[in-house]
């Protein structure tokens, strides 16, 4: 398995509004305006999953599998054609600012990854600059 991590991102919002933002994907209709369309294509979401499709990647639909509240909400590629996982980690620095890293576990053949490394390196962070910049109190 290969992990790909995020830069710590600090969120000017308390851990638990991060949270419950991030727990229900409905909430990400916040962000939708944010996503590159250039690098991010058909974006869909409901309350437990998220599609999109980046390239040269392709499209992906990630289903959450676990809400450790209030901390850690964790993802499976649904239908994906090697076995990944994500996860948002969310840290409390005081009663009203947090942090935030995202990883993701991929399952990568060997010969497979030099194409898709640098894109998934560079979508895991984007996907967390999106995150950090999110209005997570209303």
């Amino acid at each position: 398995m290969s992990k790909y991590e995020s830069s710590i991102k600090q969120i000017p919002h308390s851990q638990r509004a991060v949270y419950a933002c991030i727990s229900d994907l409905t909430n990400l209709e916040k962000v939708k305006d944010r996503v590159p369309e250039d690098k991010i294509k058909d974006f869909s979401f409901d309350k437990d999953t998220v599609s999109l499709h980046i390239d040269p990647v392709g499209a992906l639909t990630f289903k959450i599998i676990n809400r450790d509240e209030p901390k850690c909400v964790k993802f499976e590629g649904v239908g994906t054609p090697l076995p990944i996982h994500l996860w948002i980690q969310v840290l409390p620095v005081s009663d009203t600012t947090s942090k935030m890293k995202l990883t993701v576990e991929a399952d990568i053949p060997i010969y497979v990854r030099p194409m898709v490394e640098k894109p998934l390196k560079e979508g895991v962070e984007k996907i967390a600059d999106v995150l950090s910049m999110v209005n997570y109190s209303g």
